[in-house]
């Protein structure tokens, strides 16, 4: 394999450009609510194409930023840059033309898409060095994933006219926070040692794992209201009610004294949150515009 492809594809593993399924859903389904239907097939390029820009700019900056704690930490040392697999300037190169191919397809959307787009860019890019002087990173990263359906909506409509895209960007914020939350905690040895902030490393494993299921509570709460202003019927409460189970278990797969099941609750279950979501209230939306 040409050396160029090679370091495209270890960057790529190393980015893990399928967690990309954790956020998609929820632009496309921030998309369908704004068109009430279904978007025109070129919004729906250039959205995917955002998203991908976006999170591929976050990743490999987000690698390049925690390098050196990487190497440091047993779970983290295999990856491409502290194991050498990658050198710090072809990351930084890709970091570069991601965010240059997300800035392209802003400004193939709307003009407001493009006047946003740094924003959302320089949160993403924050969330990296966030972990080095608060403890509220977790919150952080449930801000850079809660633009998709907000930044989709804006992308069809060109404005934003509506709470629908708001209240399902808070649903988005404190799922994702809940669950990284539980995901930090097994870095919690590390994150003492190396002086980084979590809400595991401040409050303990126990107390972490109860705040994750009130950010999750949150997030119910959150859909439930969306579920009651779109009015969306049987077929998005059939969502609503999957993704309480869903969440109720995650967190039975997890105790203060045994993480073993965490990598189950973490990817598995996360990511059918997300699709169940843009299935039933994304086909309620667009079975509402059947004759």
């Amino acid at each position: 394999m040409p050396p160029l492809l090679r370091n495209i594809r270890i960057t790529l593993e190393m980015i893990k450009v399928e967690h990309t399924l954790f956020a998609l859903p929820f632009a496309f389904l921030g998309a369908v609510l704004a068109a009430n239907g279904l978007p025109s097939l070129r919004q729906i390029l250039w959205i995917t194409v955002a998203m991908v820009g976006a999170r591929s700019t976050a990743m490999a900056f987000n690698r390049i930023a925690d390098r050196e704690y990487d190497a440091r930490n047993l779970r983290t040392s295999s990856r491409a840059l502290p194991a050498g697999l990658l050198s710090v300037g072809f990351v930084w190169a890709f970091t570069t033309v991601s965010a240059i191919i997300f800035f392209l397809a802003a400004a193939m959307l709307n003009r407001l898409a493009l006047i946003l787009a740094p924003v959302a860019l320089a949160s993403v890019l924050l969330y990296s060095l966030s972990k080095r002087w608060t403890v509220l990173s977790h919150l952080l990263l449930g801000w850079c994933l809660s633009i998709a359906p907000t930044g989709a909506w804006i992308a069809v409509r060109g404005t934003l006219d509506s709470p629908v895209p708001l209240l399902l960007s808070l649903v988005v914020l404190l799922w994702t926070a809940g669950f990284d939350v539980l995901y930090s905690c097994q870095d919690y040895d590390f994150d003492v040692k190396a002086g980084l902030h979590s809400i595991p490393r401040r409050f303990g494993i126990a107390r972490s794992l109860l705040l994750a299921r009130l950010f999750h509570v949150g997030a119910f709460i959150a859909l439930l209201v969306l579920y009651w202003i779109t009015h969306l019927g049987v077929f998005a409460l059939i969502g609503v009610v999957a993704t309480a189970v869903l969440l109720f278990y995650q967190h039975r797969l997890l105790r203060a004294d045994d993480l073993s099941k965490l990598n189950a609750a973490f990817f598995t279950t996360n990511a059918f949150v997300s699709v169940i979501l843009f299935i039933t209230f994304g086909g309620a939306a667009l079975l509402r515009t059947l004759p």
